[in-house]
């Protein structure tokens, strides 16, 4: 069977009796319209290697079989392995490959053979964020990724400074990468429906990433201006060198974390990496 002969996911979904499950966050996008589209806003080359976590029933597998690339799918919930093997027999030899495992703890450079390789995925609402972070902040860096969230966890992410929805997550996130909310997805879209909307996020990476070291300062200050937010950096960063250390980063000491712009916190990691 090919691709083009699978039957529709609902078909499938219904001939194995497959729910979405609250405990892993699945909403299932069955639309191949938007999966299609999902696929385009990620331009990806045809014949890269892409990671898909949480592919569920498939529906943003089959558009990215469609698209020419790769596929690496890591699925932890074992209800899928019958359907998923189903796609990767359709799929062309090689394209599809299949690993049943928790993502939070998979090895990426591993998976793809250090190849590089692009993240593309719907992501599980309850592991979204922790899985950004790590792709963010550890050793290994994927070319490119398109991701879903739900569209306040996307906000946060390209908020820039004095934004509302500024904050810890969008200095890492844009310290280490180009961030942009590329699409908006309704509720309706999914089956079930979540209560909030999505939203599509592409990140890539920045020429000038912090190194190691520095990145690891700058965590370390985010965490704690934002812990704080509503203290001024003098208080949330007096741990940490307090007055002296934000006068080091040229900043306002009565200034709040909201307010800092990323190149901002990059200073002032700078300026505790001094004091250490």
């Amino acid at each position: 069977m090919s691709l083009e002969a699978l039957p529709p996911l609902r078909e499938c979904l219904a001939a194995h009796g497959l729910l979405a499950n609250k405990a892993f966050g699945q909403h299932f996008l069955l639309d191949l319209n938007i999966t299609r589209k999902i696929v385009r806003l990620a331009e990806l080359p045809p014949g890269d290697r892409v990671i898909e976590v949480g592919p569920g029933p498939g529906g943003l597998t089959r558009a990215l079989l469609e698209a020419g690339v790769r596929v690496t799918a890591i699925e932890k919930d074992p209800r899928f392995q019958p359907l998923l093997r189903e796609l990767a027999e359709a799929a062309a030899p090689g394209a599809l490959a299949l690993v049943f495992a928790d993502a939070l703890e998979a090895h990426e450079a591993a998976l793809v053979e250090a190849e590089a390789a692009h993240v593309v995925s719907n992501l599980p609402y309850n592991v979204g964020t922790p899985l950004l972070i790590k792709w963010l902040t550890g050793p290994w860096r994927p070319a490119s990724m398109t991701l879903m969230f739900q569209k306040e966890v996307a906000e946060r992410i390209a908020a820039r400074a004095g934004d509302d929805a500024y904050g810890r997550l969008a200095v890492i996130a844009q310290a280490t990468s180009h961030a942009a909310s590329v699409m908006d997805i309704p509720a309706r879209a999914f089956t079930p429906p979540p209560k909030v909307d999505s939203a599509v996020v592409r990140l890539t990476p920045r020429g000038d990433r912090p190194s190691p070291a520095r990145l690891d300062a700058l965590q370390a200050v985010t965490a704690a201006a934002f812990g704080q937010r509503r203290k001024m950096l003098r208080a949330s960063l007096k741990a940490l060198g307090g007055e002296p250390m934000i006068e080091a980063a040229g900043l306002n000491p009565q200034a709040r974390a909201e307010t800092i712009d990323v190149a901002g916190f990059l200073r002032l990691a700078d300026a505790w990496l001094d004091r250490r």
